[in-house]
């Protein structure tokens, strides 16, 4: 599997369904997760069929594409297989299954979307998010429409993203050459080999505290529920983004 990720190009009407669409699919996992807790014995077969029972008792709910509610109903699966399956080995904490607070994402199956070109996809179930523009350098053409196995909505604090999960089989050909090499991660160097060189650490996050400590000094000053604390929030949350994101590549370059 292999995952291709655009950022998307929403206008503020799409934004609230897409939101609307997240807020759905939190629901219909953490409803998921009490039905399992209040119900001795239930499978994940019975998860996915709890999810008709939630389309006919709430409207709202009904909006969201079948196979995206399966999704859900999929994901909270996932984490109670994950508890018993810690429960068996004996790892501990064993990690009992909570509720979701602040879902960021809703998942589509093979559903509920259509793709009209390479950078354009239509959302197509009852929330009326309609069609998004894709910005990025993958190229979707490359792959058949029956690859693309599912779609997900990402939120994040600088705006929406748009991850396709691809069925394509990855081959790297290796050459040995017959050489070995030790690493050490440590703290006084990024790591170290055997062969003598330290990769210094980029401070990329104490480097940040300057700036990080200013914003969380305005977003203390603004007043709860009000919109100025909405944007500071929204502030801090994309310089911590962009932190993460820093210490990422910087580790993805170096591997």
């Amino acid at each position: 599997m292999r995952v291709l990720e655009f950022k998307a190009r929403v206008v503020p009407a799409q934004a609230a369904a897409i939101n609307e669409a997240i807020r759905t699919a939190q629901f219909v996992r953490n409803k998921c997760l009490r039905l399992w807790m209040d119900e001795q014995g239930k499978n994940e077969y019975d998860l996915n069929k709890y999810c008709k029972v939630l389309a006919r008792e709430f409207e709202w709910a009904k909006k969201l594409n079948s196979q995206a509610r399966q999704a859900s109903a999929e994901q909270a699966w996932s984490s109670i297989s994950r508890f018993y399956a810690n429960c068996k080995q004996g790892i501990r904490p064993v990690g009992y299954p909570k509720f979701k607070k602040q879902a960021r994402s809703v998942e589509y199956k093979t559903s509920g979307w259509k793709l009209l070109g390479f950078k354009r996809i239509q959302f197509t179930d009852g929330f009326q998010i309609g069609v998004v523009r894709l910005i990025g350098t993958y190229d979707l053409g490359f792959y058949q429409p029956e690859q693309i196995k599912r779609v997900r909505i990402v939120r994040r604090a600088d705006g929406y993203y748009v991850q396709f999960v691809v069925s394509v089989e990855v081959t790297v050909e290796r050459q040995p050459t017959g050489k070995a090499v030790g690493l050490d991660m440590g703290l006084e160097h990024f790591y170290s080999d055997s062969n003598g060189h330290h990769e210094p650490i980029q401070q990329f996050y104490k480097k940040s505290q300057v700036r990080r400590k200013r914003l969380q000094r305005r977003l203390s000053r603004k007043a709860k529920g009000s919109k100025n604390r909405v944007k500071a929030r929204q502030r801090l949350a994309r310089h911590e983004l962009k932190v993460s994101r820093q210490r990422k590549e910087h580790a993805k370059r170096l591997a």
